[in-house]
């Protein structure tokens, strides 16, 4: 390389004569060393070399035909800079290609032109001074700035998938220990002919198809989530033999819109955690109502102290979770716990 001139090697500097040469030596070691992983992406190896090609090609030219600003080298190396950028950003280049060409185009244009077509050399160098070369620089600020918003926006994309996918699973954790006690009891039901079973079948049916299909909307009305709750509830009540108080009071507009399956589950807790641990003087005092800006939804209930499930908190754990993926710092949600009463409140806002 000494010899071809690509680098000056100096006599009387062993030092430096040392760094070139351990410098070069790795530089040419490191394809032999990496084989393996060069093999695998040949294309862009290829395309590696061939921008290195073009700008030895380009300095070469340069050299040999010793002209100020000549336009071939010019036109080369715009070459190898465009190329090296679409190797380290291709889905910037294609999507903004026409802004950049719009940009530089006219710039490029130009040039020609006052290289070219306007006189001597001593003409040009003359106009050069009022048409500096850093001119083609000032766009590059613009174009790294649109570059840093599509990274903010391919991140926030990102997340937003992430949380849809967070909340799809948490959506298909919803407890399905009632679908399946209610099957036994309907088992129960239909071996003794009971008149109940039809009634049985059609609720339960209703929630089934509300839960696979209305659940996988992002919003639902009150009404639906309402006849959802109303059905859980009789439903329970075929069940239990003994006297359980079940009173459910809703006094708001039921065109409103929510997330679908948010209320069910503190009222699966109540049943769960509530009216199954009692043998006797069970109650569940569930109200739904509006405020100016925000629906309200709470549960009473009373429970055995010396009954509580070390799996208590699952329910309310995954709640939680999907009501900061929906309503992020749009929601309250309170629980209360005195003696053997529970108190759960539920604030969203209306238009979050």
């Amino acid at each position: 390389m000494n010899y071809f001139e690509f680098i000056h090697l100096p006599k009387n500097n062993p030092l430096e004569i040392v760094i070139y040469a351990v410098f070069w030596g790795i530089l040419t070691a490191l394809p032999f060393y990496h084989y393996h992983y060069l093999k695998t992406k040949q294309r862009t190896v290829l395309n590696v070399l061939g921008l290195m090609v073009l700008f030895f090609v380009a300095l070469f030219i340069d050299s040999y035909m010793q002209m100020p600003d000549n336009p071939v080298t010019f036109v080369l190396l715009m070459a190898f800079w465009f190329g090296f950028a679409y190797l380290l950003i291709p889905a910037f280049i294609k999507k903004y290609w026409k802004l950049i060409a719009f940009i530089y185009g006219p710039l490029f244009l130009y040039f020609l032109y006052l290289r070219l077509f306007t006189g001597n050399l001593e003409t040009y160098l003359k106009i050069k001074e009022d048409f500096p070369f850093y001119l083609f620089f000032l766009p590059i600020p613009v174009l790294f700035l649109i570059w840093l918003f599509e990274q903010w926006k391919w991140v926030q994309n990102l997340k937003a998938d992430k949380a849809k996918a967070e909340l799809a699973l948490l959506r298909t954790q919803i407890n399905p220990h009632f679908f399946f006690n209610t099957l036994n009891n309907l088992y129960a039901l239909t071996v003794k002919h009971s008149e109940k079973a039809p009634e049985v079948i059609l609720k339960l049916s209703d929630m089934m198809r509300y839960t696979i299909y209305e659940g996988d909307k992002e919003m639902v009305t009150l009404e639906d989530e309402i006849e959802y709750l109303n059905n859980y509830i009789e439903l329970h009540k075929i069940r239990y033999k003994k006297s359980v108080e079940i009173a459910f009071n809703h006094e708001v507009d039921t065109s409103l819109t929510v997330a679908p399956l948010l209320f069910i589950i503190l009222l699966e807790n109540a049943f769960k955690h509530g009216i199954e641990t009692l043998a006797e003087n069970a109650f569940i005092h569930i109200t739904l109502k509006e405020e100016t800006d925000f629906i309200i939804f709470s549960i009473e209930n009373n429970f055995d102290p010396n009954e509580i499930s070390p799996t208590n908190g699952i329910g309310l754990q995954n709640l939680r979770s999907r009501l900061s993926l929906l309503y992020k710092n749009k929601h309250e949600l309170k629980v209360d716990v005195s003696n053997n009463l529970y108190i759960t409140t539920l604030k969203i806002a209306k238009h979050a």
